[in-house]
């Protein structure tokens, strides 16, 4: 059994035809049907009932159907990653998420450029989720995220734990009365602006499984596009928003900042590479965030590449 065979199995699955399977081959009817008698055969079981139509898959089918797309579907990425990794050594896509952009994310990159002056560095701005699939497409070779997700294809290294705090606005009661921090129960009846809305799962949800962990569900809360719409709304008075430690410099004049009473409420900071990926690119990219890390003062867990 070969991939191919997969391959032209799905097709005829999919579009419950020979002919139009082949025709979206670009091969002829007759080896195609062939070719599925033979794995059948191969198999010793039948996969299509071909008295039907259109063409009605068995049981066996359904389930060898299903575990073929997963086949091909790795085999893909396999190919996307080991592409990627004959260019490796001349340039690095680093993913991110723009929360970690405003950390220390920017004094990694460049005491990374020390090491690899040669090395071009490509930056793209992707949430968690979208981290994952540009790892296994090949698209991209580590990211910095705020998720965890299962995918075999992908190892997650917890690099630490970073406080949240509220951002509200200057002229809020809560900053007005002179309050050095928030409890997250005082957050349930006010308007709460999380993001991004888009694409899901995300930070909204996140945080909104803070307030679950907590036995507590906001009563008004916006989904809005992105970060810098949430802050821009807090600045205008509309409400207010959770972020990590690291943003509390921004927009200084028009928001305050305040921890919450909960110093456990954090959020992680991730960074995503492909399992056994252990270039020197991405050991060096680890050691350098360590060595950031202990400059500011952070409390990390080591971890090798």
């Amino acid at each position: 059994m070969e991939l191919r065979h997969l391959r032209y199995f799905i097709a005829v699955v999919e579009e419950k035809s020979f002919n139009k399977a082949a025709q979206r081959l670009y091969i002829s009817q007759p080896p195609l049907s062939r070719q599925i008698k033979q794995l059948e055969e191969e198999l010793g079981v039948v996969l299509i009932d071909r008295q039907q139509r259109p063409l009605k898959v068995t049981e066996a089918g359904s389930f060898f159907y299903d575990h073929a797309l997963q086949i091909l579907q790795k085999s893909d990425h396999l190919r996307a990653m080991t592409m990627r990794k004959g260019s490796f050594d001349s340039s690095l896509s680093i993913g991110f998420v723009a929360s970690i952009l405003y950390g220390t994310l920017p004094k990694i990159i460049s005491r990374f450029r020390q090491s690899y002056p040669t090395v071009q560095i490509k930056l793209h701005e992707l949430n968690s989720w979208q981290q994952t699939q540009a790892l296994t497409s090949g698209d991209i070779d580590v990211g910095f995220g705020r998720l965890l997700f299962e995918d075999a294809s992908v190892r997650r290294i917890l690099l630490r734990e970073e406080t949240l705090v509220v951002a509200v606005p200057i002229n809020h009661p809560i900053i007005q009365e002179g309050r050095t921090s928030v409890d997250i129960a005082d957050l349930i009846n006010e308007n709460l602006l999380l993001y991004p809305k888009t694409p899901r799962p995300s930070f909204i949800d996140y945080i909104l499984g803070l307030f679950e962990a907590n036995n507590l569900k906001p009563s008004c809360y916006f989904e809005v596009s992105e970060l810098h719409v949430a802050l821009g709304l807090v600045a205008a008075g509309e409400g207010m928003t959770i972020v990590p430690k690291s943003l509390q410099n921004l927009r200084g004049q028009e928001i305050g900042y305040l921890p919450l009473e909960q110093g456990l409420l954090t959020s992680p900071v991730i960074m995503n590479v492909r399992h056994f990926d252990k270039s020197a690119l991405l050991k060096t990219l680890l050691e350098v965030t360590y060595q950031v890390y202990e400059e500011e003062g952070f409390v990390y867990k080591r971890e090798q590449i």
